[in-house]
């Protein structure tokens, strides 16, 4: 008879330690399982959906890559204009990967009412202008419509709105400097015709989108003068190597930066969530293979009579040592079972229903993001199974120092 599967299939039934000692370590070790996949999901997740959330919001609000001239040390106001008449726009045609290519021009102003005021940057833009970031974030109205000769309709954003208590559809009245020389300034009135919140409070606290010839006849500029170009990426991935090639085929006058150079603190910061993902990974493993050790050497000890009688039978330990180390990957795997149905059901709640708020100011998100996929989801399972069975080879080698003789001894 085999030995070994008949123990193996009776320990793993529960029949043995259903009523024993081990019962409440056995559960415990597979609820430690449970928890680790449940937080390790979470932390994957979470870190992840943050990553993904603010760096595609960046790219929205500034495209991927931006090309402006030289002489524009602050990309948010554009002071020196270049030629809209360019060899890679509206199209690179050496460099792949590349969405779309859209012309700006930005302006600082002030918007004002009756009671109050509000510094803004004016965003001028034209029909080659992808609305997909800001219909995501719409809350109310619609795009501007850019298809008349000129068009006084603008975007704003929410918390500009509440700060000076506007409705949509409201006019409202702003003021610049007519040139960055002249300190005259030229008043216009907008319409605003749509509400944006994006949740990301550096730029809709200032951010109002319009259109391009606008800011060409405030900056008296000429219909080929513009502030920029944004380059919107197919991968984000791949954004430093792109911007390379960017910068490689513009001219010598332009210069061009990916978002990851402009806000760098930003992506600086938002690198470190990989840092801690995972060693919040490494110590959810170690928690869960310490309990897996621990319930282990319960199960031996517990057997330990039984363990001499099958070594007296022939047994050798290698074959004894599988029985446990089996069982062991069983019950681990018990516990990735409902740590993966607990871990995900609450990863599709959040995702739904947004239950957790963040701070925007802080965040630069309202609601905790969530990205997961299938391959995060099998790698995290394989690894966790791995990681603990590899733990548990050592514990499993007091098996060998069990001596028949000693053990059936007290049987």
């Amino acid at each position: 008879m085999n030995y070994e599967l008949f123990i193996a299939k009776r320990i793993i039934a529960g029949k043995k330690y259903k009523n024993s000692i081990s019962s409440p370590i056995i559960k415990i070790a597979i609820t430690a399982i449970a928890l680790g996949i449940i937080i390790m999901l979470i932390a994957v997740a979470t870190g992840a959906g943050l990553q993904y959330k603010i760096r595609d919001k960046m790219a929205g609000f500034k495209g991927h890559v931006q090309i402006i001239n030289y002489d524009n040390n602050n990309s948010d106001v554009s002071t020196v204009p270049i030629k809209k008449d360019q060899d890679f726009y509206p199209k690179f045609k050496n460099i792949s990967g590349v969405n779309n290519i859209q012309i700006f021009a930005n302006k600082g102003g002030i918007l004002r009412t009756e009671t109050d005021f509000e510094g803004i940057i004016f965003k001028g833009v034209s029909t080659d202008y992808n609305w997909t970031f800001f219909k995501e974030y719409l809350v109310g109205g619609r795009v501007p419509d850019f298809s008349l000769e000129r068009t006084k309709e603008v975007l704003l954003s929410q918390t500009i709105m509440n700060r000076l208590q506007l409705k949509l559809n409201d006019t409202i009245l702003a003021t610049f400097f007519k040139t960055s020389k002249s300190k005259l300034l030229s008043n216009r009135k907008y319409t605003i015709v749509g509400v944006y919140n994006s949740g990301f409070a550096e730029f809709d606290k200032t951010m109002m989108i319009g259109d391009i010839r606008e800011v060409q006849k405030l900056n008296k500029w000429t219909e080929n003068e513009i502030g920029g170009f944004e380059v919107i990426l197919e991968s984000f991935d791949e954004i430093e190597a792109k911007g390379e090639e960017i910068y490689s085929n513009i001219g010598a006058t332009l210069n061009s930066k990916t978002i990851t150079e402009t806000y760098a603190t930003i992506f600086e910061w938002i690198q470190l969530f990989d840092n801690n993902i995972w060693f919040i990974i490494a110590i959810m493993i170690l928690v869960a293979g310490i309990n897996m050790i621990t319930a282990l050497l319960v199960l031996i000890l517990e057997r330990v009579q039984m363990i001499g009688i099958l070594k007296a039978l022939g047994s050798n330990n290698t074959s004894i040592r599988k029985v446990f180390l089996y069982n062991a990957a069983y019950l681990i795997l018990k516990g990735l079972f409902w740590g993966n149905i607990i871990g995900l059901s609450i990863i599709f709640i959040q995702d739904y229903f947004k239950v957790i708020t963040l701070n925007p100011e802080t965040y630069y998100v309202n609601t905790m993001p969530v990205h997961i996929s299938f391959s995060y989801i099998l790698l995290l399972n394989i690894g966790t199974l791995i990681m603990c069975f590899l733990m548990l080879i050592i514990p499993s080698f007091i098996i060998t120092k069990i001596q028949p003789s000693k053990s059936i001894k007290f049987a």
